[in-house]
């Protein structure tokens, strides 16, 4: 697996603010109800950017661009059915021949 920045500088300027404002944010809420689990995992999605903008790589940006980059590759291939010219059914769509055994 090959890690390597995947976001801007600015990018991650925003991710490390926003994720130090979700933070500071979580983290006094926290302080007056300390069994609510719901500030708890906020503060680690606030965390969590912060990470994200320090190393400069998002899994989520590198998820989406290679479901991308997979996605170009199936449109790529060409069909199995190209070898058959001439098998259609009336509406026009190709229809593969019948094989009875």
């Amino acid at each position: 697996m090959n890690i390597k920045p995947n976001i801007g500088i600015l990018n991650a300027l925003i991710r490390i603010t926003f994720g130090l404002t979700i933070l500071a944010w979580s983290t006094s809420k926290l302080v007056k109800k300390p069994w609510r689990d719901s500030y708890l995992f906020v503060a680690l999605c606030g965390a969590m950017k912060v990470a994200e903008g320090i190393v400069r790589y998002c899994p989520v940006t590198a998820l989406c661009e290679r479901c991308q980059e997979m996605i170009q590759e199936y449109n790529q291939t060409p069909d199995s059915l190209d070898g058959m010219e001439g098998m259609t059914n009336m509406d026009g769509d190709s229809v593969v021949p019948y094989n009875p055994s």
